[in-house]
């Protein structure tokens, strides 16, 4: 399934994600700039805060508590921030946008 990553510099990544992984765990695979996730997806960190584009916010279960305190400690957070961690991939995903914030680099 593709996955649109566009990072901090405006440039757009159109990569291959794999069912079931965490859209944190293919931007890692991809080299994707600004997506650190230095704790392995434990959400420990919120080094993988990225802004779901539209129309994808309103198709991902909304996040947990633990998600949502991570997200407090970002810089930039909006009403479409999540921990890419918390975001799997699967079929229904297919074509997800996500924009990495310019404070994670």
């Amino acid at each position: 399934m593709r996955v649109i990553f566009t990072d901090p510099d405006g440039l757009v990544h159109c990569v291959e994600g794999k069912d079931g992984e965490s859209a944190m765990a293919c931007a890692k695979r991809n080299l994707i700039p600004g997506i650190i996730g230095e704790c392995g997806g434990a959400m420990a960190c919120a080094t993988c805060h990225a802004f779901v584009e539209e129309p994808w916010p309103g198709r991902l279960p909304p996040p947990a508590q633990q998600e949502r305190e991570m997200l407090e400690g970002c810089i930039d957070v909006r009403p479409n921030s999540r921990l890419t961690c918390q975001i799997l991939l699967k079929a229904e995903l297919d074509g997800i946008a996500l924009s990495v914030p310019d404070s994670q680099v």
